[in-house]
């Protein structure tokens, strides 16, 4: 079976430039808006148990960092990426919907989303993230001409927008949650206990008409806020401090049954 399905939204107007959120209260403000507008996936959850383990908290985004920092061509102002608690707490809500689609709709403006699932064999996240990135075998930088860029439903031919999404410069945030879904129906067919990810962004990429990154010496186009600050071909904070940064408070096609993105 040949399944795959694009990362995310697109924005047909080419003159719209992302939204950038200042700090992660900015980010929570916009997320509580919404809190009200669908009760089922909003609903409050048990504050005991998180819905990724730290561990892969870890793998996630260390991986994401990694490669958004060996991009080809280099990238001169790809930003460090942090983790935001909102971020994860509403991708956790989302994966609890067992639902196979982008979502909640009203938020797909505010935020990026990357999907990934499967049922079977055990994998951990990072083998969905490291697909994702795969998908740069289907892009030719700076704008995704040969994959796929629309693709809401079942469809088939090459996929990028989950490879730009991961590399989007200035997606500086993102917030991951895995939940086990019983009976989950992916395009009509049943998966039993799949494997549900769900990895939100901010501020979100893939938008229509731009390059994911600016191409040069790496660092050398950062944000003034970075301070000329930069790690591993990233633009870097130095008061992120260590390997592992917190904000405060807060398919590609491939030939397999049992392993599928969007």
């Amino acid at each position: 079976v040949n399944l795959c399905c694009s990362s995310l939204f697109l924005y047909l107007n080419q003159t719209i430039l992302a939204m950038s959120l200042t700090n992660s209260s900015q980010l929570e403000s916009i997320l509580g808006k919404y809190r009200d507008k669908d009760e089922e996936w909003w609903r409050p959850r048990s504050r005991g148990k998180r819905a990724i383990s730290e561990e892969d908290m870890h793998l996630i985004l260390d991986l994401h960092n990694k490669l958004r920092g060996q991009v080809y061509p280099p990238a001169s102002n790809m930003e460090y990426m942090v983790w935001d608690y909102e971020l994860e707490r509403s991708a956790e809500h989302w994966a609890h919907t067992c639902r196979w689609e982008h979502g909640p709709s009203h938020m797909l403006t505010q935020i990026g989303q990357n999907l990934g699932a499967h049922w079977g064999r055990d994998r951990p996240p990072t083998y969905h993230v490291q697909a994702w990135y795969d998908e740069v075998r289907y892009y030719s930088y700076p704008y995704a001409q040969e994959c796929n860029p629309h693709c809401p439903f079942r469809c088939s031919g090459p996929v990028c927008t989950h490879y730009t999404q991961l590399v989007w410069a200035t997606s500086n945030r993102i917030g991951c949650a895995i939940n086990v879904c019983y009976n989950m129906n992916v395009w009509g067919m049943i998966w039993a206990k799949a494997v549900y990810l769900v990895c939100n962004y901010s501020p979100p990429g893939n938008w229509w008409g731009h390059a994911p990154y600016k191409y040069g010496t790496p660092c050398s186009a950062c944000p003034a806020s970075y301070g000329g600050g930069c790690r591993d071909n990233l633009c870097y904070k130095r008061e992120f401090g260590s390997d592992f940064s917190l904000v405060p408070g807060l398919l590609p096609c491939f030939q397999l049954p049992n392993f599928i993105f969007t």
